[in-house]
């Protein structure tokens, strides 16, 4: 049996709505997950802050694919989990179920693992503590403050609620979390350590604060508060910034050998068949113009897999809808596929959902996933002018951008391999690549 790492189940909680079918049905209807920080439980927190839109979780009934807290956990549970974490626990349960895998020997337990992330961890919880020190001292602090804001107790959790013994991993890069997560828990699974991976990240940083810091750094959007769905616009002319968004991507990742053995052959999404990870070097914030280290990341990612830049037939951008951001990696694009592969699709669905931050890339990476599953590519939303704002080389800008709607390939179309990217703060790359399964 040959030593390939398979997708076998996705779970979701994202700005488009909770669980994957809810999620991927509303993203290729091309809907926006992004709305008005005045349409907020607590606006009032936010009305000093120039930037007034974000990706926010829907609320409500689950069965309208909205998040109620209750239920899914009890009353006690609630009060110890902090939301990245709840998301974090109901992706992974979705994803479980979707690829069937409940581990009940010890056997299993121990060879099943998690490496689920996050960018931040709870945010909520640092901003309230800090303040409630400061008014009331020692006795102001709450006992579980440690264990509710630390970025791995998202995997911690996960792991105790779904009884899995193999490998505890959580990483925090960032933008990149989610890539690396998920790149590395298949490293675990090709050198043996396990042979079921929990693998994503998870974020819930929509707050007041997280979006002052940010308006700060001048790295989200300020000029379409009065219409938030038109906020993010990765590539387009004119993108501006950033939208701050929330959310959870975790995906069940397992050998070939142990999905084919279980009978879950049947289920499988994908073969994450390339990893890349790179460093800018360059800047904490601001990736090299001619995109060095997103290249590098990609290049690595499909050499890898075994393959040349031509075969990979779709990208899921990371196009966060930065001016910088986004020219950077369009030019590390055009620099990697612009001879082999000048049709090929590039798309941002942070046009729908805006920049989960740590989760980004393992929701992206389900998306990506699902477009090779499905033959279909999801949208760029607001992608109206692609590479016309001033300072852009228009000549690099000639991919097939998937403008504001899906699209469902026709047959000739080649989509065998797909790449996902992530960049973050403090110059980190990663990029992965899925190959379409056949037996």
């Amino acid at each position: 049996m040959s030593n390939k790492v398979v997708i076998t189940g996705l779970g979701l909680v994202t700005p488009l709505g909770v669980g994957v079918n809810r999620s991927w049905a509303n993203l290729v209807a091309s809907k926006c997950g992004i709305v008005s920080t005045t349409t907020l439980p607590n606006a009032d927190e936010y009305k000093t802050i120039p930037s007034k839109v974000v990706g926010w979780v829907p609320k409500g009934p689950k069965s309208n694919g909205g998040w109620d807290s209750s239920e899914y956990f009890s009353p006690r549970e609630i009060r110890r989990l902090p939301p990245f974490i709840q998301y974090a626990i109901v992706a992974a349960k979705e994803a479980m179920h979707d690829a069937n895998w409940s581990p009940h020997s010890e056997h299993d337990k121990v060879r099943s693992g998690v490496s689920i992330g996050s960018g931040i961890g709870s945010f909520e919880d640092i901003y309230k503590s800090s303040i409630a020190f400061h008014e009331r001292g020692y006795r102001g602090t709450q006992p579980l403050l440690v264990p509710r804001i630390l970025t791995n107790m998202a995997a911690g959790n996960v792991s105790i609620y779904l009884g899995l013994k193999g490998p505890n991993h959580a990483v925090s890069t960032a933008c990149a979390t989610g890539v690396h997560c998920i790149g590395d828990a298949v490293r675990f699974i090709k050198d043996g350590y396990a042979d079921v991976m929990i693998a994503g990240a998870s974020e819930a940083s929509v707050h007041p604060l997280a979006l002052a810091g940010f308006a700060r750094a001048k790295s989200i959007v300020t000029k379409f508060n009065d219409e938030p769905a038109k906020a993010s616009r990765p590539f387009d002319k004119d993108r501006s910034g950033f939208v701050l968004g929330e959310g959870a991507g975790i995906v069940v990742l397992e050998s070939l050998e142990h999905a084919v053995k279980r009978g879950a052959q049947d289920k499988i999404y994908g073969v994450v068949s390339g990893y890349g990870l790179s460093g800018d070097a360059t800047h904490i914030t601001t990736p090299p113009p001619d995109g060095d280290g997103a290249r590098r990341a990609m290049q690595m990612a499909i050499e890898r897999a075994g393959l040349k830049p031509g075969d990979i037939g779709y990208v899921n951008a990371h196009a966060t809808s930065t001016l910088l951001g986004d020219r950077a990696e369009n030019h590390a694009l055009e620099t990697l596929f612009g001879e082999e592969r000048p049709d090929l699709a590039v798309s941002s669905t942070k046009g729908a959902i805006g920049h989960l931050l740590g989760a980004a890339g393992s929701v992206e990476f389900i998306f990506a996933a699902l477009a090779i599953h499905r033959r279909v590519l999801p949208p760029t939303l607001n992608c109206d002018h692609p590479g016309e704002q001033e300072d852009d080389d228009k000549n690099d800008f000639i991919f097939n951008y998937v403008a504001n709607e899906a699209q469902q390939l026709a047959d000739d179309y080649r989509l065998d391999h797909v790449l996902t990217n992530s960049f973050g703060f403090g110059g980190t790359n990663a990029s992965l690549c899925i190959s379409k399964y056949h037996e």
